[in-house]
């Protein structure tokens, strides 16, 4: 069976992208998902002192770890003034210290959403043009803008043409 991991690029507690990675996680069939929580993974900023002094951060090697069991990463960005989280961040600048290829040529289905009618389009945009350096097989991007008027957390994507075109997406991604 193939694994796929899910998360969202937030550490909020009821993030709105967790929810999206999830929901797209669960359209794939016969895969085992794996969700990962940010918060799992708090680690103190990034600086090359810190990495001299102590080391890579040993949450830093288990997210990557993670990373390396997956068939497919799943990933619904949150914007934050237009770029990744801090916390989302963070946690690339650690991992990217044991190998730059952070996603380990794994496919992804790269997401974001946000409340606003953008969507995430923003992060969207900037990570599916840096994510391939870091050794990302980006399958495909998608992008829920207003959030509360397009997804329940019963049905998921209530918005029909939102719904199809995530399905369609999900359904040509072979991994």
């Amino acid at each position: 069976m193939k694994k796929i991991i899910a998360f969202g690029g937030s550490s909020s507690k009821n993030s709105i992208n967790k929810q999206l990675a999830v929901y797209a996680a669960n359209l794939f069939e016969n895969a085992e998902i794996d969700i990962l929580d940010l918060n799992d993974y708090e680690m103190p900023l990034f600086s090359v002192d810190r990495e001299k002094e102590n080391g890579i951060h040993n949450l830093a090697h288990e997210f990557y770890a993670k990373i390396g069991t997956a068939d497919l990463i799943v990933l619904s960005l949150a914007e934050h003034n237009g770029a990744y989280s801090t916390a989302f961040k963070n946690i690339l600048d650690w991992t990217s210290r044991i190998n730059n290829k952070t996603f380990q040529e794994k496919p992804m289905l790269l997401m974001a959403t946000s409340p606003g009618a953008r969507g995430g389009a923003t992060v969207l945009d900037i990570a599916s043009k840096r994510f391939p350096y870091q050794g990302a097989q980006v399958k495909g991007t998608f992008s829920l803008p207003t959030f509360f008027e397009n997804f329940d957390a019963v049905h998921g994507i209530i918005q029909p043409e939102l719904k199809k075109q995530l399905t369609d997406l999900v359904q040509s991604i072979e991994f």
